[in-house]
């Protein structure tokens, strides 16, 4: 299921040739990889555990294009990045399914200007899960 979702995800995003990417709640880091293949740069990985920072240095090591990992919570990340120090043409935000902050992520995606004006926030849910019905955002 995950592999056709990424196909499907990178069927619709195209060409991202010089566009950046934040890839949030990494786990591995196969979305953000796959960006950076497609021509993203520069790609930031974001991942809490700090065991997987192991596997994701790993994964990325043999990528040609810039990919940066920060072990932190994505919480964090986004209030201890310094605004206009790094902001990003498509944010995927691909957050554990027990996870319940997923509003508050994106408003602080939103208030800490994290997506360029005219940018994308690709938001993975399970089925049974919904967002706010009215959520408003302007970038």
């Amino acid at each position: 299921a995950m592999d056709r979702m990424r196909e499907s995800l990178f069927a619709i995003l195209a060409d991202l040739s010089g566009k950046s990417f934040l890839d949030l709640f990494s786990g591995s880091g196969v979305v953000g990889i796959e960006a950076a293949s497609r021509g993203a740069e520069p790609v930031v990985l974001v991942e809490k555990d700090y065991r997987k920072s192991v596997t994701l240095k790993g994964n990325t090591a043999f990528v040609e294009s810039e990919i940066k990992i920060f072990i932190m919570p994505v919480e964090r990340f986004i209030k201890h990045r310094k605004e206009g120090e790094l902001s990003f043409d498509i944010i995927y935000l691909d957050p554990p399914f027990i996870f319940r902050q997923k509003a508050e992520i994106i408003g602080g995606v939103v208030d800490g200007k994290l997506l360029n004006p005219g940018g994308e926030l690709i938001i993975h849910l399970p089925a049974e899960e919904s967002l706010p019905d009215v959520m408003v955002v302007s970038v």
